[in-house]
């Protein structure tokens, strides 16, 4: 074979490939002495001005904005919880109703009503009707025996109370005191005072002179004409006390300007993090555990901050009953905070499940392998899917993100969501995606011969 004067071979010959191959390892080469001397010089070598490679970017922003939405978490719950108790009348009577059923809450009152009746009955009337020169012979009289006199009548009018407290005539009494102490709810909140709820400097306190008149009533129409001349009593049951009130007030009204916009606001957080995402599946997983992780703090925290509450209040203020009220109060929150986390469990396991690693392909085969074997029962029993089938097995996987996507829409636009409600919509949700993996038949094509699906399963 004839060669050219350097001894290569003709023109695309192997001699030019060797060349080439030579030259691009010499470039390879040179370019690893210049990285080894530019380390070997120290970070300051490197270009300054060189920006970050985008994808180290992007995975930043994504990281940011999950973490602010799991910072906004607790703070999303809290401005529901308190837009909902201020704004929401229903809402309000909802967390404030089940006290009239409470026991400790009908201690209380029974005795705080009972107190200040005492105070106020006018046991000196009982000498107007008599002539003066036999008022001393009763005075007399009344002093020995005072204090059995009002053992008696603090007996009776005890008895009164508790029958009061306890009957149904109670329990609408406190619905309407609350129904209409919820104006002047918003204005606890800015601290203003004024209808049956109030503030007194770190007491919000509830006025009880309804439930007294009612007393005074019974008294007379039980035969005790003395309890008619009680004056009018305003009496104050304490709700929350703490000198920390005036601070608390603030971050509420703060909390209630939020509004729904700090739970939006976390919202968009977590989506703009997971689009920004280079792994979404992972970031899905990522924000909400984190999400559900900051509602589990907020659950720990109502806790906590509940035993420091009780700690602290005074030595006269019944602690079973503000028990009974602190509860009450963030009823609705815990609730949140259970519907938050077992939302975020849920969508994890979820996005766990549709990745790529070995335990989530072997739950998925599981799946599918199960709901195939009773799609095959039911075509040996004569079913058959016909149209219906191959439709579905076109559009399944548009069909299930469909699914998911009404889904969370029924979530968002429920009122007030609890976990059953959570759990009964996953489990909805379960069920569509069992009924379009029946549904599918992927073993036929349109003419009725074995499509790709049957040699795929084989």
């Amino acid at each position: 074979m004839p060669t050219d004067e350097s001894g290569a071979g003709p023109e695309g010959g192997p001699g030019d490939e060797l060349a080439e191959l030579r030259a691009r390892l010499s470039a390879v080469e040179a370019q690893e002495a210049r990285l080894a001397e530019q380390l070997a010089a120290g970070p300051t070598a490197l270009p300054a001005d060189r920006p970050p490679p985008p994808h180290r970017v992007r995975s930043f922003l994504a990281a940011l904005l999950i973490v602010l939405a799991c910072a906004l978490t607790p703070l999303g719950a809290l401005a529901l919880w308190a837009r909902s108790e201020i704004s929401d009348t229903d809402r309000y009577l909802a967390t404030m109703a089940p006290l009239a059923e409470d026991p400790r809450i009908k201690a209380a009152v029974t005795d705080r009503v009972t107190a200040e009746i005492m105070k106020k009955l006018p046991l000196d009337s009982l000498l107007d009707g008599l002539a003066p020169d036999d008022r001393p012979k009763l005075g007399a009289l009344l002093g020995g025996i005072g204090q059995a006199l009002d053992d008696g009548l603090g007996s009776l009018v005890h008895a009164q109370v508790e029958r009061l407290v306890n009957s149904d005539a109670f329990v609408t009494l406190w619905t309407d005191v609350n129904r209409d102490a919820h104006a002047a709810v918003e204005k606890m909140v800015t601290g203003q005072g004024g209808g049956a709820v109030e503030v007194h400097d770190d007491t919000v306190v509830l006025d009880l002179a309804p439930v007294i008149a009612r007393v005074k009533s019974a008294l007379v129409e039980q035969g005790l004409p003395l309890a008619s001349r009680i004056p009018e009593i305003h009496t104050s049951y304490p709700l929350v006390r703490s000198d920390a009130l005036p601070e608390v007030r603030t971050t509420l009204r703060v909390l209630d300007l939020a509004g729904f916009w700090v739970p939006v606001l976390a919202g968009a957080c977590a989506l703009g993090g997971v689009l920004l995402a280079t792994r979404r599946r992972r970031a899905v997983v990522a924000t909400a555990l984190g999400m559900a992780g900051g509602a589990l703090l907020l659950g720990i925290g109502l806790s906590a901050f509940r035993a420091v509450y009780l700690d602290r209040l005074p030595a006269d203020v019944d602690q079973a009953a503000a028990r009974a009220v602190y509860d009450a109060l963030v009823r609705y929150l815990r609730s949140a905070v259970r519907v938050v986390v077992t939302l975020g469990l849920l969508v994890a396991l979820g996005a766990w499940v549709i990745g790529p690693g070995r335990w989530a392909r072997t739950v998925r085969g599981g799946w599918r392998a199960g709901l195939g074997a009773v799609r095959r029962v039911a075509a040996r029993a004569g079913l058959r899917l016909g149209p219906v089938g191959r439709f579905v097995h076109r559009w399944k996987a548009p069909l299930g993100w469909l699914a998911a996507a009404l889904t969370a829409l029924a979530f968002v636009l429920w009122s007030h969501p609890t976990v059953l409600v959570t759990l009964c919509l996953a489990l909805g949700l379960l069920a569509v995606l069992a009924a379009l993996e029946l549904l599918d038949a992927p073993g036929q094509d349109r003419a009725g011969r074995p499509g790709e699906g049957a040699g795929a399963s084989a």
